[in-house]
């Protein structure tokens, strides 16, 4: 099963996005860094992009996960034990990757989505993505903080709420933050477009992933790759901006 994919390059980073879920791939010489690897049914299309940018599987040096929901674990699982790649993310996040636990929206919370605009097609087409596998990744790791020793020089900024172990990845080279979830421009069941908060019932805690939005004003970066939606041009701050005068009530 393939997807079709845009990708726009930033520096030595690329972001490539499908209709449901994006990715990340950070290009230092022969090497690379891979951020989230999209749904299971992802994985061909991750595969495909690393040739289109001109390299191949075995440049990988490590996947970092921004969080380990199915759409951004379900790839890297599958990638990660077909070419022996690591994988790491943050401390908090690490028993949800190894699936000791799972923060994911179950059956019990769809009414609290279904009700969405696109959301029917959504669940369909995710479905199909294998949104409903449970798998994990048992040898997940927790990366150690501050700049990070892969590709890219990716710099963790914790950004808890989504899931508790969230973590954005900001990459000084390209200008670039890869905020995962934490911050997003677009999602099939919202009818909103630029920087947001992901739809309510998707955050584990949504006190926190507003707090988080600070960290994400204070990163230095001029371009934002998010989890899902375009890339967004502008400051963080602005972004985080936007994103807190659409949660309306709530104020820092």
């Amino acid at each position: 099963m393939t997807t079709p994919y845009s990708i726009t390059r930033i520096g030595d980073a690329y972001h490539v996005s499908t209709e449901h879920v994006n990715w990340v791939l950070v290009e230092d010489g022969h090497d690379l860094t891979l951020i989230d690897g999209g749904y299971p049914g992802n994985v061909e299309d991750v595969e495909r992009s690393v040739r289109e940018i001109g390299h191949q599987m075995r440049d990988i040096r490590g996947i970092l996960l921004t969080h380990a929901h199915v759409d951004h674990l379900g790839g890297a699982a599958r990638i990660a034990a077909a070419y022996d790649i690591d994988v790491w993310t943050g401390e908090a996040e690490v028993p949800h990757a190894r699936r000791d636990h799972l923060q994911q929206l179950g059956p019990a919370a769809l009414p609290m989505v279904i009700w969405r605009h696109g959301a029917v097609g959504w669940l369909l087409d995710i479905t199909k993505l294998g949104g409903t596998d449970r798998d994990g990744i048992p040898e997940a790791q927790a990366y150690d903080a501050g700049r990070l020793d892969l590709p890219g020089s990716p710099v963790a900024v914790p950004t808890p709420g989504h899931t508790d172990g969230h973590t954005a990845f900001h990459l000084p080279g390209s200008g670039v933050l890869v905020s995962g979830d934490a911050l997003i421009t677009a999602h099939a069941v919202s009818r909103k477009h630029g920087p947001q908060l992901i739809v309510r019932p998707f955050s584990h805690d949504r006190d926190a992933a507003r707090r988080s939005l600070d960290a994400i004003a204070a990163v230095d970066a001029a371009t934002l790759f998010p989890g899902h939606g375009p890339v967004w041009t502008g400051t963080m701050r602005d972004a985080a901006g936007q994103a807190r005068a659409g949660e309306g009530f709530w104020r820092p």
